[in-house]
Protein backbone atom coordinates (compact mmCIF):
# COMPACT_ATOMS: atom_id res chain seq x y z
CA UNK A 1 0.00 0.00 0.00
CA UNK A 2 1.33 3.45 -0.99
CA UNK A 3 1.22 6.50 1.22
CA UNK A 4 0.39 9.80 -0.48
CA UNK A 5 3.92 11.17 -0.07
CA UNK A 6 5.51 7.91 -1.28
CA UNK A 7 3.24 7.81 -4.33
CA UNK A 8 4.01 11.40 -5.25
CA UNK A 9 7.75 10.88 -4.76
CA UNK A 10 7.66 7.80 -6.99
CA UNK A 11 5.79 9.69 -9.69
CA UNK A 12 8.24 12.63 -9.37
CA UNK A 13 11.20 10.26 -9.77
CA UNK A 14 9.61 8.70 -12.84
CA UNK A 15 8.93 12.09 -14.40
CA UNK A 16 12.46 13.28 -13.67
CA UNK A 17 13.95 10.15 -15.23
CA UNK A 18 11.65 10.15 -18.28
CA UNK A 19 11.17 13.94 -18.86
CA UNK A 20 14.36 15.48 -17.41
CA UNK A 21 14.86 17.72 -20.45
CA UNK A 22 11.90 18.60 -22.70
CA UNK A 23 11.02 21.47 -25.04
CA UNK A 24 7.34 22.47 -25.22
CA UNK A 25 5.68 24.91 -27.59
CA UNK A 26 2.50 26.66 -26.46
CA UNK A 27 0.68 29.93 -26.00
CA UNK A 28 1.38 31.96 -22.86
CA UNK A 29 -1.54 32.46 -20.51
CA UNK A 30 -1.77 34.09 -17.09
CA UNK A 31 1.85 35.25 -17.06
CA UNK A 32 2.85 36.95 -13.79
CA UNK A 33 6.10 37.92 -12.11
CA UNK A 34 6.26 37.63 -8.32
CA UNK A 35 8.16 40.18 -6.16
CA UNK A 36 10.73 37.45 -5.55
CA UNK A 37 11.56 37.43 -9.28
CA UNK A 38 9.98 34.02 -9.97
CA UNK A 39 7.58 33.81 -12.94
CA UNK A 40 4.42 31.71 -13.06
CA UNK A 41 2.35 31.03 -16.17
CA UNK A 42 0.58 28.38 -18.18
CA UNK A 43 1.18 27.01 -21.65
CA UNK A 44 -1.96 26.16 -23.58
CA UNK A 45 -2.71 24.53 -26.92
CA UNK A 46 -6.06 25.50 -28.44
CA UNK A 47 -5.27 23.87 -31.77
CA UNK A 48 -5.59 20.33 -30.37
CA UNK A 49 -8.85 18.40 -30.56
CA UNK A 50 -9.35 19.16 -26.89
CA UNK A 51 -7.83 22.23 -25.20
CA UNK A 52 -4.71 21.34 -23.26
CA UNK A 53 -2.85 23.34 -20.59
CA UNK A 54 0.20 22.79 -18.41
CA UNK A 55 1.24 24.99 -15.49
CA UNK A 56 4.79 26.31 -15.49
CA UNK A 57 7.20 27.94 -13.10
CA UNK A 58 10.41 29.77 -13.97
CA UNK A 59 12.64 30.66 -11.06
CA UNK A 60 14.47 33.93 -10.73
CA UNK A 61 17.82 32.79 -12.11
CA UNK A 62 16.28 31.49 -15.34
CA UNK A 63 13.79 34.40 -15.60
CA UNK A 64 16.64 36.91 -15.49
CA UNK A 65 18.07 35.38 -18.68
CA UNK A 66 14.88 35.93 -20.75
CA UNK A 67 15.72 38.69 -23.25
CA UNK A 68 12.16 39.70 -24.19
CA UNK A 69 8.96 40.71 -22.43
CA UNK A 70 6.58 37.75 -22.24
CA UNK A 71 2.92 38.63 -22.83
CA UNK A 72 -0.26 36.63 -22.73
CA UNK A 73 -1.11 35.19 -26.14
CA UNK A 74 2.49 34.90 -27.32
CA UNK A 75 3.57 31.59 -28.82
CA UNK A 76 6.78 30.48 -27.07
CA UNK A 77 9.12 27.54 -26.81
CA UNK A 78 9.97 26.58 -23.25
CA UNK A 79 12.79 24.18 -22.34
CA UNK A 80 12.76 22.56 -18.94
CA UNK A 81 11.84 19.52 -16.93
CA UNK A 82 8.60 18.03 -15.69
CA UNK A 83 8.14 17.93 -11.95
CA UNK A 84 5.43 17.26 -9.42
CA UNK A 85 4.48 19.90 -6.90
CA UNK A 86 3.91 17.68 -3.85
CA UNK A 87 2.02 20.30 -1.82
CA UNK A 88 -0.91 20.16 -4.26
CA UNK A 89 -0.11 17.11 -6.33
CA UNK A 90 0.05 19.31 -9.46
CA UNK A 91 2.07 18.55 -12.54
CA UNK A 92 4.19 21.51 -13.57
CA UNK A 93 6.93 22.33 -16.02
CA UNK A 94 9.97 23.94 -14.39
CA UNK A 95 11.23 26.20 -17.20
CA UNK A 96 14.94 26.75 -17.67
CA UNK A 97 14.72 28.94 -20.81
CA UNK A 98 12.13 30.59 -23.03
CA UNK A 99 12.18 32.03 -26.52
CA UNK A 100 9.48 33.41 -28.83
CA UNK A 101 8.07 30.96 -31.35
CA UNK A 102 5.44 33.23 -32.88
CA UNK A 103 2.67 35.58 -31.79
CA UNK A 104 0.08 33.01 -30.83
CA UNK A 105 -3.39 32.59 -32.30
CA UNK A 106 -5.18 34.81 -29.79
CA UNK A 107 -2.57 37.55 -29.95
CA UNK A 108 -2.57 37.43 -33.75
CA UNK A 109 -6.34 37.89 -33.65
CA UNK A 110 -5.78 40.87 -31.32
CA UNK A 111 -3.33 42.47 -33.77
CA UNK A 112 -5.56 41.86 -36.82
CA UNK A 113 -8.60 43.50 -35.18
CA UNK A 114 -6.50 46.39 -33.91
CA UNK A 115 -5.07 47.02 -37.38
CA UNK A 116 -8.55 46.86 -38.94
CA UNK A 117 -10.12 49.36 -36.54
CA UNK A 118 -7.07 51.62 -36.70
CA UNK A 119 -7.37 51.71 -40.49
CA UNK A 120 -10.99 52.84 -40.08
CA UNK A 121 -9.82 55.80 -37.98
CA UNK A 122 -11.43 54.69 -34.69
CA UNK A 123 -8.25 55.47 -32.76
CA UNK A 124 -7.53 58.89 -34.28
CA UNK A 125 -6.66 61.59 -31.70
CA UNK A 126 -9.18 63.94 -33.35
CA UNK A 127 -11.98 61.64 -32.17
CA UNK A 128 -10.94 61.91 -28.55
CA UNK A 129 -13.19 64.17 -26.48
CA UNK A 130 -12.16 66.00 -23.32
CA UNK A 131 -13.75 64.85 -20.09
CA UNK A 132 -16.19 67.08 -18.26
CA UNK A 133 -14.06 68.92 -15.72
CA UNK A 134 -16.67 68.94 -12.96
CA UNK A 135 -19.14 66.11 -13.65
CA UNK A 136 -22.47 65.95 -11.88
CA UNK A 137 -22.74 62.17 -12.33
CA UNK A 138 -20.32 59.41 -13.35
CA UNK A 139 -21.38 56.08 -14.86
CA UNK A 140 -19.55 52.80 -14.25
CA UNK A 141 -19.82 49.79 -16.58
CA UNK A 142 -18.52 46.70 -14.79
CA UNK A 143 -19.64 43.64 -12.89
CA UNK A 144 -21.43 44.13 -9.58
CA UNK A 145 -19.18 41.44 -8.11
CA UNK A 146 -15.94 42.86 -9.44
CA UNK A 147 -13.35 44.28 -7.07
CA UNK A 148 -12.89 47.08 -9.61
CA UNK A 149 -16.35 48.46 -8.74
CA UNK A 150 -15.38 48.70 -5.07
CA UNK A 151 -12.12 50.45 -6.02
CA UNK A 152 -13.94 52.99 -8.22
CA UNK A 153 -16.66 53.71 -5.65
CA UNK A 154 -14.07 54.09 -2.88
CA UNK A 155 -11.95 56.48 -4.94
CA UNK A 156 -14.95 58.62 -5.95
CA UNK A 157 -16.26 58.74 -2.38
CA UNK A 158 -12.85 59.88 -1.16
CA UNK A 159 -12.18 62.44 -3.89
CA UNK A 160 -15.62 63.72 -4.90
CA UNK A 161 -18.45 62.58 -2.62
CA UNK A 162 -20.77 65.14 -4.25
CA UNK A 163 -20.67 63.26 -7.58
CA UNK A 164 -23.56 60.86 -8.16
CA UNK A 165 -22.54 57.37 -9.37
CA UNK A 166 -24.72 55.29 -11.71
CA UNK A 167 -23.71 51.63 -12.19
CA UNK A 168 -24.57 49.84 -15.45
CA UNK A 169 -23.94 46.19 -14.55
CA UNK A 170 -22.43 43.85 -17.12
CA UNK A 171 -20.32 40.71 -17.12
CA UNK A 172 -16.63 41.39 -17.72
CA UNK A 173 -15.52 37.84 -18.50
CA UNK A 174 -17.04 34.91 -20.32
CA UNK A 175 -19.07 34.29 -23.45
CA UNK A 176 -21.90 36.65 -22.41
CA UNK A 177 -19.60 39.52 -21.47
CA UNK A 178 -19.26 41.24 -24.91
CA UNK A 179 -23.02 41.49 -25.49
CA UNK A 180 -23.68 42.71 -21.93
CA UNK A 181 -20.90 45.29 -22.11
CA UNK A 182 -22.23 46.56 -25.44
CA UNK A 183 -25.79 46.86 -24.06
CA UNK A 184 -24.59 48.67 -20.93
CA UNK A 185 -22.58 51.22 -22.95
CA UNK A 186 -25.54 51.83 -25.30
CA UNK A 187 -27.89 52.21 -22.31
CA UNK A 188 -25.65 54.84 -20.73
CA UNK A 189 -25.59 56.74 -24.03
CA UNK A 190 -29.36 56.62 -24.43
CA UNK A 191 -30.15 57.78 -20.91
CA UNK A 192 -27.66 60.66 -20.97
CA UNK A 193 -27.80 60.79 -17.17
CA UNK A 194 -24.02 60.85 -16.61
CA UNK A 195 -21.28 63.19 -17.82
CA UNK A 196 -18.47 60.60 -17.89
CA UNK A 197 -18.57 56.84 -18.35
CA UNK A 198 -15.98 54.51 -16.79
CA UNK A 199 -15.55 51.04 -18.35
CA UNK A 200 -13.39 48.94 -16.05
CA UNK A 201 -12.42 45.60 -14.58
CA UNK A 202 -9.46 44.17 -12.68
CA UNK A 203 -6.39 42.50 -14.12
CA UNK A 204 -6.12 39.06 -15.65
CA UNK A 205 -4.76 37.05 -18.53
CA UNK A 206 -5.37 37.84 -22.18
CA UNK A 207 -8.30 35.40 -22.16
CA UNK A 208 -9.79 37.05 -19.06
CA UNK A 209 -9.67 40.47 -20.70
CA UNK A 210 -10.76 39.29 -24.13
CA UNK A 211 -14.28 40.76 -23.82
CA UNK A 212 -12.67 44.22 -24.07
CA UNK A 213 -11.03 43.18 -27.36
CA UNK A 214 -14.41 42.34 -28.89
CA UNK A 215 -15.16 44.39 -32.02
CA UNK A 216 -18.73 45.24 -30.99
CA UNK A 217 -17.60 46.46 -27.57
CA UNK A 218 -14.79 48.55 -29.07
CA UNK A 219 -17.19 50.16 -31.57
CA UNK A 220 -19.71 50.87 -28.82
CA UNK A 221 -17.01 52.70 -26.85
CA UNK A 222 -15.83 54.64 -29.89
CA UNK A 223 -19.38 55.80 -30.80
CA UNK A 224 -20.59 56.46 -27.25
CA UNK A 225 -22.12 59.96 -26.95
CA UNK A 226 -20.71 60.09 -23.41
CA UNK A 227 -16.91 60.48 -23.00
CA UNK A 228 -15.43 57.13 -21.94
CA UNK A 229 -12.54 56.40 -19.58
CA UNK A 230 -11.23 52.85 -19.96
CA UNK A 231 -9.57 51.35 -16.90
CA UNK A 232 -9.15 47.65 -17.66
CA UNK A 233 -6.57 45.51 -15.89
CA UNK A 234 -3.27 46.64 -14.45
CA UNK A 235 -0.74 49.07 -15.89
CA UNK A 236 0.86 46.45 -18.16
CA UNK A 237 -2.47 45.16 -19.53
CA UNK A 238 -3.51 46.56 -22.91
CA UNK A 239 -6.84 46.03 -24.68
CA UNK A 240 -8.26 47.42 -27.92
CA UNK A 241 -10.86 49.22 -25.84
CA UNK A 242 -8.02 51.37 -24.44
CA UNK A 243 -7.32 52.73 -27.92
CA UNK A 244 -10.98 53.49 -28.68
CA UNK A 245 -11.73 55.20 -25.37
CA UNK A 246 -11.39 58.96 -24.98
CA UNK A 247 -8.92 58.40 -22.15
CA UNK A 248 -7.03 55.33 -20.93
CA UNK A 249 -6.37 54.76 -17.25
CA UNK A 250 -3.82 52.22 -16.00
CA UNK A 251 -6.18 50.88 -13.30
CA UNK A 252 -9.86 51.21 -12.28
CA UNK A 253 -8.83 53.43 -9.36
CA UNK A 254 -6.88 55.68 -11.70
CA UNK A 255 -9.95 55.87 -13.97
CA UNK A 256 -12.01 57.18 -11.05
CA UNK A 257 -9.32 59.72 -10.22
CA UNK A 258 -9.29 60.96 -13.83
CA UNK A 259 -13.09 61.17 -14.03
CA UNK A 260 -13.62 63.52 -11.08
CA UNK A 261 -11.37 66.15 -9.47
CA UNK A 262 -10.72 66.33 -5.73
CA UNK A 263 -13.54 68.29 -4.07
CA UNK A 264 -11.25 69.94 -1.51
CA UNK A 265 -8.98 71.25 -4.28
CA UNK A 266 -11.99 72.64 -6.17
CA UNK A 267 -13.29 74.29 -3.00
CA UNK A 268 -9.84 75.79 -2.36
CA UNK A 269 -9.78 77.22 -5.89
CA UNK A 270 -13.29 78.65 -5.45
CA UNK A 271 -12.33 80.15 -2.10
CA UNK A 272 -9.28 81.77 -3.68
CA UNK A 273 -11.40 83.22 -6.49
CA UNK A 274 -13.95 84.46 -3.96
CA UNK A 275 -11.26 86.13 -1.85
CA UNK A 276 -9.76 87.79 -4.94
CA UNK A 277 -13.19 88.99 -6.08
CA UNK A 278 -13.99 90.28 -2.60
CA UNK A 279 -10.72 92.23 -2.48
CA UNK A 280 -11.42 93.74 -5.89
CA UNK A 281 -14.93 94.75 -4.85
CA UNK A 282 -13.68 96.24 -1.58
CA UNK A 283 -11.02 98.28 -3.40
CA UNK A 284 -13.56 99.45 -5.95
CA UNK A 285 -16.05 100.46 -3.25
CA UNK A 286 -13.31 102.27 -1.33
CA UNK A 287 -12.23 104.24 -4.42
CA UNK A 288 -15.79 105.11 -5.33
CA UNK A 289 -16.51 106.09 -1.72
CA UNK A 290 -13.54 108.46 -1.72
CA UNK A 291 -14.70 109.97 -5.00
CA UNK A 292 -18.19 110.41 -3.58
CA UNK A 293 -16.81 112.12 -0.46
CA UNK A 294 -14.72 114.49 -2.58
CA UNK A 295 -17.67 115.29 -4.82
CA UNK A 296 -19.89 115.86 -1.81
CA UNK A 297 -17.34 118.25 -0.30
CA UNK A 298 -17.11 120.20 -3.57
CA UNK A 299 -20.89 120.44 -3.81
CA UNK A 300 -21.31 121.47 -0.16
CA UNK A 301 -18.94 124.47 -0.22
CA UNK A 302 -21.16 126.91 -2.27
CA UNK A 303 -24.14 126.02 -0.11
CA UNK A 304 -22.12 126.69 3.05
CA UNK A 305 -20.97 130.07 1.76
CA UNK A 306 -24.50 131.03 0.78
CA UNK A 307 -25.87 129.99 4.17
CA UNK A 308 -23.20 132.03 5.94
CA UNK A 309 -24.08 135.08 3.85
CA UNK A 310 -27.73 134.65 4.68
CA UNK A 311 -26.93 134.55 8.39
CA UNK A 312 -24.88 137.72 8.13
CA UNK A 313 -27.71 139.38 6.22
CA UNK A 314 -30.20 138.41 8.91
CA UNK A 315 -27.98 139.89 11.63
CA UNK A 316 -27.63 143.16 9.68
CA UNK A 317 -31.37 143.38 9.13
CA UNK A 318 -31.97 142.87 12.83
CA UNK A 319 -29.51 145.60 13.70
CA UNK A 320 -30.98 147.95 11.12
CA UNK A 321 -34.49 147.34 12.42
CA UNK A 322 -33.48 147.92 16.06
CA UNK A 323 -31.45 151.14 15.50
CA UNK A 324 -34.38 153.55 14.72
CA UNK A 325 -36.40 152.32 17.64
CA UNK A 326 -33.54 152.79 20.02
CA UNK A 327 -32.93 156.32 18.77
CA UNK A 328 -36.63 157.21 18.96
CA UNK A 329 -36.80 155.93 22.49
CA UNK A 330 -33.82 158.05 23.45
CA UNK A 331 -35.42 161.05 21.82
CA UNK A 332 -38.63 160.54 23.75
CA UNK A 333 -36.72 160.36 27.00
CA UNK A 334 -35.05 163.59 26.16
CA UNK A 335 -38.44 165.07 25.22
CA UNK A 336 -39.78 164.19 28.65
CA UNK A 337 -36.77 165.75 30.25
CA UNK A 338 -37.29 168.87 28.20
CA UNK A 339 -40.98 168.94 29.18
CA UNK A 340 -40.02 168.88 32.82
CA UNK A 341 -37.62 171.64 32.23
CA UNK A 342 -40.35 173.49 30.28
CA UNK A 343 -42.44 173.53 33.40
CA UNK A 344 -39.63 175.29 35.10
CA UNK A 345 -38.99 177.79 32.39
CA UNK A 346 -41.15 178.87 29.47
CA UNK A 347 -38.18 180.38 27.74
CA UNK A 348 -36.20 177.20 27.95
CA UNK A 349 -39.27 175.32 26.68
CA UNK A 350 -39.30 177.18 23.39
CA UNK A 351 -35.58 176.58 22.99
CA UNK A 352 -36.02 172.97 23.90
CA UNK A 353 -38.73 172.49 21.32
CA UNK A 354 -36.58 174.00 18.68
CA UNK A 355 -33.75 171.77 19.76
CA UNK A 356 -36.04 168.80 19.77
CA UNK A 357 -37.24 169.56 16.29
CA UNK A 358 -33.68 170.04 15.14
CA UNK A 359 -32.60 166.79 16.72
CA UNK A 360 -35.53 164.94 15.19
CA UNK A 361 -34.62 166.24 11.77
CA UNK A 362 -30.97 165.23 12.23
CA UNK A 363 -32.04 161.87 13.54
CA UNK A 364 -34.28 161.28 10.56
CA UNK A 365 -31.61 162.40 8.13
CA UNK A 366 -28.92 160.25 9.76
CA UNK A 367 -31.28 157.29 9.88
CA UNK A 368 -32.08 157.59 6.19
CA UNK A 369 -28.42 158.02 5.35
CA UNK A 370 -27.44 154.97 7.42
CA UNK A 371 -30.23 152.88 5.98
CA UNK A 372 -29.33 153.88 2.44
CA UNK A 373 -25.67 153.03 3.07
CA UNK A 374 -26.50 149.64 4.58
CA UNK A 375 -28.94 148.85 1.75
CA UNK A 376 -26.28 149.72 -0.83
CA UNK A 377 -23.76 147.51 0.99
CA UNK A 378 -26.30 144.68 1.15
CA UNK A 379 -26.95 144.95 -2.57
CA UNK A 380 -23.22 144.91 -3.26
CA UNK A 381 -22.75 141.81 -1.10
CA UNK A 382 -25.70 140.10 -2.76
CA UNK A 383 -24.26 140.93 -6.19
CA UNK A 384 -20.83 139.56 -5.18
CA UNK A 385 -22.47 136.45 -3.75
CA UNK A 386 -24.53 135.94 -6.88
CA UNK A 387 -21.45 136.42 -9.10
CA UNK A 388 -19.70 133.64 -7.14
CA UNK A 389 -22.52 131.22 -7.92
CA UNK A 390 -21.18 128.61 -10.41
CA UNK A 391 -24.56 128.41 -12.12
CA UNK A 392 -24.41 132.14 -12.98
CA UNK A 393 -21.07 131.59 -14.64
CA UNK A 394 -22.44 128.64 -16.60
CA UNK A 395 -25.50 130.66 -17.71
CA UNK A 396 -23.20 133.17 -19.34
CA UNK A 397 -22.06 130.50 -21.79
CA UNK A 398 -19.21 129.00 -19.84
CA UNK A 399 -18.79 125.25 -19.29
CA UNK A 400 -17.00 123.15 -16.66
CA UNK A 401 -14.81 120.52 -18.36
CA UNK A 402 -13.93 117.26 -16.60
CA UNK A 403 -12.22 114.08 -17.74
CA UNK A 404 -13.66 110.53 -17.56
CA UNK A 405 -12.70 110.33 -13.86
CA UNK A 406 -14.48 113.59 -12.99
CA UNK A 407 -11.30 115.66 -12.47
CA UNK A 408 -11.43 119.29 -13.74
CA UNK A 409 -9.49 120.03 -16.96
CA UNK A 410 -7.52 123.29 -16.64
CA UNK A 411 -5.07 122.95 -19.52
CA UNK A 412 -5.06 121.79 -23.13
CA UNK A 413 -2.10 119.60 -22.29
CA UNK A 414 -4.26 117.52 -19.96
CA UNK A 415 -6.21 115.95 -22.84
CA UNK A 416 -5.32 114.35 -26.13
CA UNK A 417 -7.24 113.72 -29.35
CA UNK A 418 -9.65 110.81 -28.88
CA UNK A 419 -10.11 111.42 -25.12
CA UNK A 420 -13.66 111.62 -23.75
CA UNK A 421 -14.50 114.98 -22.09
CA UNK A 422 -17.61 115.85 -20.04
CA UNK A 423 -18.82 119.46 -20.38
CA UNK A 424 -21.17 120.62 -17.59
CA UNK A 425 -23.55 123.44 -18.66
CA UNK A 426 -26.14 125.33 -16.61
CA UNK A 427 -28.95 122.95 -17.71
CA UNK A 428 -27.12 119.62 -18.05
CA UNK A 429 -23.94 117.98 -19.35
CA UNK A 430 -22.44 117.01 -22.68
CA UNK A 431 -20.08 114.03 -23.27
CA UNK A 432 -17.77 114.84 -26.17
CA UNK A 433 -14.65 113.42 -27.81
CA UNK A 434 -11.58 115.61 -28.33
CA UNK A 435 -10.79 116.11 -32.00
CA UNK A 436 -7.71 118.31 -31.55
CA UNK A 437 -6.18 120.72 -29.03
CA UNK A 438 -5.16 124.29 -29.91
CA UNK A 439 -2.91 125.77 -27.20
CA UNK A 440 -2.89 129.54 -27.00
CA UNK A 441 0.16 131.24 -28.51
Amino acid sequence: MWSVAALLNAVADTLQARFANVTVQGELSGFSRAPSGHCYFSLKDDRALEPALVRCAMFRRAAAMVDFQPRDGMLVEVRGRLALYNARGDLQLVAESMRPAGQGALYEQFLRLKAKLEAEGLFEPERKRPLVRHPRAVGVVTSLKAAALHDVLTALQRRAPQVRVVVYPASVQGAEAPAELQRAIHLAGERREVDTLIVCRGGGSLEDLWAFNDEAVVRAIAHSPVPVVCGVGHETDVTIADFAADLRAPTPTAAAELAAPVRDECLAVLQGLYNCLQRCVDRKLEREGQRLDQTTMRLARPAQVLAQRHRELDRLQQRWAAAPRQRLQLARQRELHLGERLLRSTQRLSSARQREQHLAERLQRSTHVRLDAQAARLEALAARLESANPRQVLQRGYALLTDAEGAPITSTGAVHPGDTVRAVLHDGALVTEVQRSEPSA
